[in-house]
């Protein structure tokens, strides 16, 4: 088979090699293509053929060659993606004549297929050597340049208005579960082409949950960064659909895929005009930082950015983000990276005002927990012996099994959400000492539930983690300048001697208050309502109120849209954001780490530096 076109039954044939250029490059350019298309693709002893669409939406050659580099090996996407290129290694494996035989039998048989009810576009990876030949369905590249429609990101296309989102009860914030969802999991996951990367694997380790964790490999720039995906339910299958459905909110979130970024400026040209997000409020690193780290340029008022629309929920008009506040992994590189945002704030749900809430929750979770963290605060203990929900009492009992005290703490400063701070303590001191989570939301049941959640998944391999990585673990604590990424922080907190950073939330002289009290007591809580857009509304407002805006961008792929799911990143600039890496904290120098406490009434002035935990954060 050499490479080139041919016309069989009709219609166009594409055949080529792959690993033999950089098909996701977008300098590589086939022409407008043909409805129908269909490629013919080797790879050593395989044979990529398709795709085929009856019935199963558009698709084209170069969407399932993207595809398929997109979850090769490292070593290879490095050598295609940031190499010369690539040689053959040795004569190609051109096969016998069988082969090719096998190879128009399979085209002619599929192109004139009648329509069918199939939603995804489907090919078939055969073996030249055994003619194995497997069928797989795939999805579309939305970032395709031959087929991928994505508009031009504008301002009017940047409005938020949420549907009617009716409740099934006040307490459930969930239209429905991940499990019915209609999601065909081997199309997404598959070693041919998989969007979300080749395989899922069980977490047969954990004793705690049905655990399951998969991987897939996203280039920005010269840096080829791997992005798990998991779910921790008590049931595999289960575990499998959450995962699936986190794995394509972080696809969503890493970079905009939904639309193009159409708008490349500086901050002070845009403010003249426009409403923009202002960087600096949102926090920046220090220059000791920028020192230490000369490639990353600090934000410049003067030097052209991208910026993508976004919609203020308070003023109820569009304004301008930062390309890399709204988007973690955007492409460029560091070029224009001037922080390294997280997830933190993008979230999905079978709706925009549930995708809004839970990234909204997100965020306001993890400012509460890093005032409470750097401010060392007082917090209350809760009291869940009480708890309505036997999931919950389960889980306490099942860490207590393995040696772990579930403790858990009102959180709630600024506004009247509940946040919940779970730790995980080690009752007799060892290795694996201390472990943290955290939850917000309007039902302080499920804010607990989701803190108790990530502590019961973690605490139980903590021990086993933390003597695996312990020489190293020792390093961090003693320079913690060395604390550079994100699994350096809560793996640290496993060393007995770091619990003493710890001591003033873990003390048993603290005030407590019963979980079925905690609406009633502190800064109270706003009540859940019957429809999930009411929720928003209360909650935004309660933000709002205390001098925040609440900004959203739209972050929904093609991929999610045609499976009713949504995804939005929440931003709420002058809350802290949460870093990874000792020397990015932005929090530990913005205002508000100072201030809060006070205005909160839980300290009686404003914290200095002294004041502030010398420690790094233990999020995980």
């Amino acid at each position: 088979m050499a490479d080139g076109l041919r016309w069989w039954g009709g219609g166009r044939v594409v055949v080529g090699a792959l690993g033999v250029r950089d098909e996701l490059g977008a300098d590589v350019d086939d022409g407008d293509g043909a409805d129908g298309e269909v490629g013919v693709f080797r790879y050593g002893h395989h044979v990529l053929v398709g795709p085929f669409a009856p019935g199963g939406g558009t698709a084209c050659p170069r969407c399932l060659a993207r595809r398929w580099q997109g979850v090769r090996s490292r070593a290879l996407r490095e050598a295609l993606e940031t190499g010369d290129g690539t040689r053959a290694a040795g004569r190609g494996p051109h096969g016998p004549a069988f082969g090719v035989d096998a190879v128009v039998a399979l085209v002619a048989a599929h192109r004139e297929q009648p329509p069918t009810a199939g939603r995804l576009p489907y090919a078939f990876l055969l073996d030249a050597e055994t003619l194995r030949v497997t069928r797989f369905a795939f999805v579309p590249d939305a970032e395709c340049p031959r087929c991928g429609l994505r508009p031009a990101d504008t301002a009017p296309e940047a409005r938020i208005s949420f549907a009617p989102a009716p409740k099934s009860a006040p307490d459930v914030f969930r239209a429905r579960p991940a499990d019915d969802y209609d999601v065909p999991f081997e199309a997404f996951v598959n070693p041919a082409a998989g969007m979300l990367g080749p395989s899922v694997v069980p977490d047969l380790i954990s004793a705690s949950t049905s655990s399951t964790v998969g991987s897939f490999l996203l280039r920005s720039g010269d840096y080829l960064r791997e992005c798990f995906w998991g779910g921790h339910t008590p049931s595999y299958r289960s575990s499998e659909r959450v995962g699936l459905l986190e794995g394509l909110e972080r696809f969503a979130g890493m970079r905009p895929r939904g639309k193009r970024t159409s708008v490349l400026a500086s901050y002070d040209e845009l403010a003249a005009a426009e409403r923009v997000v202002d960087p600096r409020e949102c926090g920046l690193y220090s220059d000791d930082f920028h020192r230490a780290e000369p490639g990353v340029r600090p934000f410049d008022p003067a030097r052209p950015i991208p910026w993508v629309w976004g919609w203020s929920l308070r003023d109820q008009q569009p304004l301008l983000v930062p390309e890399i506040l709204a988007y973690y992994h955007a492409p460029g590189g560091l070029e224009h990276r001037f922080v390294q945002e997280s997830s933190n704030g993008c979230a999905s749900g079978g709706s925009l005002a549930e995708a809004v809430y839970y990234g909204l929750m997100e965020v306001v979770e993890r400012d509460a927990f890093l005032l409470a963290w750097y401010g060392r605060a007082p917090l209350p203990e809760i009291d869940v012996s009480g708890t309505r929900s036997a999931h919950t009492r389960a889980m306490i009992d099942r860490l207590a099994m393995y040696g772990y005290r579930a403790r858990f703490f009102d959180t709630r400063i600024s506004f009247p959400i509940p946040v919940v701070t779970a730790v995980a303590e080690r009752v007799d001191g060892g290795l694996g000492r201390l472990c943290f989570g955290a939850g917000a939301g309007l039902d302080p049941e499920s804010a607990l539930a989701a803190g108790l959640c990530e502590i019961a998944t973690d605490a139980v391999n903590l021990r086993r983690r933390t003597a695996r990585d312990e020489a190293r673990l020792r390093s961090l604590a003693a320079d913690f300048d060395k604390v550079l990424v994100l699994h350096d922080h809560p793996l640290l907190y496993g060393l007995p001697e770091m619990a003493t950073h710890a001591d003033f939330l873990l003390r048993t002289d603290r005030p407590r208050v019963a979980l079925a009290d905690l609406p009633a007591t502190g800064p109270g809580t706003l009540p859940p309502g019957d429809d999930l857009g009411d929720d928003v509304h209360t909650c935004v407002t309660a933000v709002t109120g205390a001098g925040f805006d609440v900004v959203v961008v739209d972050q929904t792929m093609p991929e999610q849209r045609d499976l009713g799911f949504h995804t939005a990143g929440v931003i709420v600039p002058g809350l802290l954001p949460i870093d990874f890496g000792w020397r990015r904290q932005r929090a530990r120098h913005l205002p508000r780490t100072r201030t809060a406490l006070r205005e909160a009434g839980l300290h009686d002035r404003d914290l200095t530096a002294a004041d502030l935990n010398p420690a790094p954060h233990p999020f995980p």
